[in-house]
């Protein structure tokens, strides 16, 4: 969780806007509707597993308030997937907004520690 300056409408574009999202995460095409399916791509870091592409599905909107979608991907080789959850909560609070992200079901401790760095933390 992190507290965040801005007022929770401000966070939700950050969250919801691809031009943004680009900013601070990856390209994407996502648009904010259940059952939206999008990708997130990205140039893996040399030596990385993964081929750079991650295909999701929009679970749960409810503006300004909470996000959640699938977060699907592999390895270069194939011979590995990561299915997991992405769950964004925002909350306003003292003139601003506390986010907290929550990413359910990486199982293998690789893709555990390769999608920690650069997330928010405590």
């Amino acid at each position: 969780m992190v507290f965040q300056t801005q007022q929770p409408g401000e966070v939700w574009k950050c969250l919801t806007k691809p031009e943004l999202i680009e900013l601070w995460l990856m390209k994407s095409d996502f648009k904010p509707v259940k059952g939206q399916k999008f990708t997130f791509t990205f140039a893996p870091k040399p030596g990385s597993k993964y081929e750079g592409i991650v295909q999701c599905e929009v679970l749960e909107v409810k503006p300004f308030t909470k996000l959640s979608y699938s977060w699907n991907g592999r390895t270069h080789d194939k011979s590995r997937n990561f299915n997991s959850t992405v769950v964004w909560t925002i909350t306003p609070k003292d003139g601003g907004t506390e986010l907290h992200l929550l990413h359910n079901g990486l199982e293998v401790i690789e893709d555990i520690l390769n999608h920690t760095d650069g997330c928010l933390t405590s």
